[in-house]
């Protein structure tokens, strides 16, 4: 499946992988990707992977995009999930007028868009467009997009939420403008993930309709299958990123065995330990087995995106909840490295450390909530499945 192009794109990632691992301590203390490490992977091609080639960009499929993100968080989680949000810009652009699309790419693919899905803001419909008030946090890369957007609860003029397309369920709307206008404010002081600066955002402006759009039941003013439901190829990237910091966790547990590391008491080194042996054997089975699962179900997901839309969402339930255990093996196979790493993993220097607390925060999205086993369960028997963690 992987094109010339992203073959090129995996070869640069690899060359890069060393200096981010290398660099993962700035990168959490800076709380961002230092400008240099940006400037690289722009010019990998990163940032315009998933952009149209008729926009300058690699256009890649969502596998090869999966495997691009899985090498960068194997380094360092937080390149991998900064990256993540800013490739996915091009399908958020999509769900605005084609000519807003074409508008935003006419000086280059390298654009970015960050926000916040949670409505948690209001937009008042208007004559000419919308009364924007919010505050929204967990806003990733926010001090380095060039877009933000905050999704909205719309009201009336008469101040009432405006029916959605679900009974029940009020409008939303995702209200978009240039980065330079949005208030940040720094609030990202968290376990893990410390280097994605996933700062609050606040807005209050008036933001006309073509630049605004439905997240999660807008269509596509772009052609092709990496436009196809975007929040599910969205779910597929966070496993990813799961994946690789897994990855990159018995990585990290190798290094330490082969520098001859004994644990206090203990009568030989960690290589010489057959229950070392068999905590890595199992480390390494997981991180494998959570690859392949999720490598699987990109596979069946796009196959089904080249198809028809409809034959996409009939996935919709299954690719949920291939993420959720994606994340939580990921989980399992960080911990169990961590502790048998023995005490130096507590150290803030400790690489398995910083991958203890980077997994534990993202096992924390709402994407990877254990609801989403019950609706692939409820698929499974025929009951109507309710998007709802």
């Amino acid at each position: 499946m992987t094109t010339d192009a992203g073959a090129k794109l995996l070869h640069a990632v690899r060359e890069l992988t060393p200096k981010l691992a290398s660099r993962s301590a700035e990168i959490e203390k800076a709380g961002q990707l230092p400008p240099d490490l940006v400037a690289a992977l722009k010019e990998a091609g990163c940032y315009r992977m998933f952009v149209p080639r008729s926009h300058g960009g690699l256009e890649l499929d969502l596998v090869t995009g999966m495997e691009v993100l899985a090498e960068l968080a194997r380094a360092d989680a937080s390149a991998g999930w900064t990256m993540m949000i800013a490739s996915e810009s091009p399908q958020l652009f999509a769900l605005l007028p084609r000519e807003e699309f074409d508008a935003i790419y006419a000086n280059g693919p390298d654009v970015t868009c960050g926000g916040a899905f949670n409505a948690q803001g209001q937009a008042v419909h208007m004559d000419g467009g919308y009364r924007v008030t919010g505050h929204w946090s967990f806003a990733s890369g926010c001090r380095q997009s060039d877009w933000l957007f905050g999704n909205c609860i719309v009201l009336g003029p008469d101040g009432k939420p405006r029916p959605g397309p679900a009974e029940g369920m009020p409008e939303t709307r995702a209200m978009m403008l240039p980065g330079r206008e949005v208030r940040i404010e720094e609030h990202w002081d968290v376990l893990g993930l410390r280097g994605t600066g996933s700062h609050d955002i606040v807005i209050d402006a008036f933001i006309p309709p073509h630049r605004t759009f439905d997240i999660f039941a807008g269509q596509p003013s772009v052609p092709g299958p990496g436009f196809v439901m975007p929040v599910l190829h969205y779910a597929l990237h966070i496993g990813a990123v799961a994946a690789g910091i897994a990855q990159g966790a018995v990585d990290d547990l190798l290094v330490l065995a082969r520098s001859g590391k004994r644990r206090l008491y203990a009568r030989t080194s960690l290589v010489d330990s057959p229950v070392f042996r068999n905590r890595l054997g199992r480390a390494e089975t997981g991180a494998r087995a959570a690859h392949d699962a999720l490598r699987r179900m990109g596979e069946v997901f796009w196959e089904a995106c080249l198809q028809s839309p409809q034959a996409a969402y009939a996935h919709a339930a299954q690719v949920s909840s291939t993420l959720t255990w994606v994340a939580e093996t990921s989980a399992e196979v960080v911990t169990a490295c961590y502790h048998a790493g023995g005490g130096t993993s507590v150290r803030d220097s400790s690489p398995l450390q910083r991958r203890f607390r980077d997994i534990h925060t993202l096992t924390q999205h709402a994407a990877v909530a254990e609801g989403w086993f019950t609706q692939e369960g409820s698929a499974l028997l025929g009951f109507p499945v309710l998007f709802e963690a």
